[in-house]
């Protein structure tokens, strides 16, 4: 992640249709995606990289002062970039006490002079109500000014907002436009829906093909929800030949060590029948445990683990102690 990317990412809102960012993982992974009806609010993902300058370098090593007086130096001469720096110092409170007022007028003032990650910001803000007044009207209006720079996340936001209807007329055609135009600059929450748009023939023709060509960039994006679906289409061969069981494992174990419940528990039925992987019954068990412990039950795989010695028993549930706890340190 470049310099800017990392200062930005707080911010910046994505609401997938199935509110995939909006929800931790293991919700997540039990939805999917459905645009219509659902309301668009402001979350966290990651913005566009940057070339890095001497105010995001110093950001980057933490020196939020010296970044500040980089950063005002440059805004002084109209330097666009500097203003979105500037406001989010200020939203985050680094180096600085946290003031929205003042975070979103830096936004303003930049995106009166055309940045364009400070036209999102502000709509961020807008959409949100931090520092200014919330209005969800304008806020469309700053991620359209957005958009037509080419913003990702302001693309794919006005996706949720035609999709939902609630600030323009609901119109899932331009959803679907939207969609594509984030999906083909990387934004994997995009490509993941527009994959489901083509399953499905939201507003386009159902297209498997391009179904399963938009949902394999999102799995190789990251998305969890993707690699899960994506991993199960690999198994079992949907509108790919030759199926292969080992890649679609592969994939699902992505999923499953972000924390995706149900690639967890996938994962261990895999290990606990050698489908794709050999059998480790210490492996299904554990992995079917952590499954277990945020609510994902499954009657098969409790017989199983059931069914263990004591010492398979002790290694598993250490393997999935150790596992969560190395999960969460990484998320502190």
């Amino acid at each position: 992640m470049g310099a800017r990317a990392a200062m930005t990412a707080r911010l910046l809102p994505a609401v997938a249709f199935a509110g995939l960012l909006a929800l931790g993982p293991a919700q997540a992974a039990q939805k999917k995606p459905d645009p219509a009806g659902k309301s668009w609010a402001a979350d966290q993902v990651e913005a566009p990289a940057t070339a890095a300058d001497p105010a995001y370098a110093a950001f980057d090593a933490g020196r939020y002062m010296e970044a500040m007086k980089l950063a005002e130096a440059a805004a002084a001469k109209g330097d666009g970039p500097s203003y979105t720096m500037l406001g989010q110092l200020y939203e985050q409170g680094l180096g600085v006490p946290q003031n929205f007022a003042k975070a979103a007028e830096y936004y303003a003032k930049g995106a009166a002079i055309g940045d364009v990650d400070s036209l999102f910001s502000l709509g961020v803000m807008l959409a949100a109500g931090q520092g200014i007044k919330q209005n969800k009207n304008q806020a469309a209006q700053f991620f359209e000014l957005a958009a037509a720079k080419n913003h990702p996340i302001a693309l794919y936001n006005l996706a949720l907002i035609y999709a939902d209807g609630s600030e323009r007329p609901q119109d899932l055609r331009k959803a679907a436009e939207f969609l594509e135009k984030a999906a083909n600059l990387d934004h994997a929450p995009a490509q993941y829906d527009l994959a489901g748009f083509y399953k499905e023939g939201r507003a386009i023709a159902p297209d498997d093909k391009k179904y399963l060509y938009w949902l394999g960039r999102a799995a190789e994006g990251g998305l969890p929800a993707a690699e899960l679906e994506y991993g199960i289409a690999l198994f079992q061969g949907y509108g790919i030949t030759p199926p292969s069981q080992k890649a679609g494992i592969a994939m699902i174990r992505r999923a499953a060590e972000k924390g995706n419940p149900v690639a967890q528990n996938r994962l261990a039925r895999a290990y606990a029948y050698g489908a794709g992987v050999e059998v480790n019954m210490v492996e299904a068990a554990k992995w079917h445990l952590l499954s277990r412990h945020v609510g994902l039950s499954d009657f098969k795989l409790d017989q199983i683990v059931g069914g263990l010695n004591a010492d398979d028993r002790k290694k598993a549930e250490k393997a999935a102690f150790d596992y969560q706890q190395a999960t969460d340190a990484l998320l502190q």
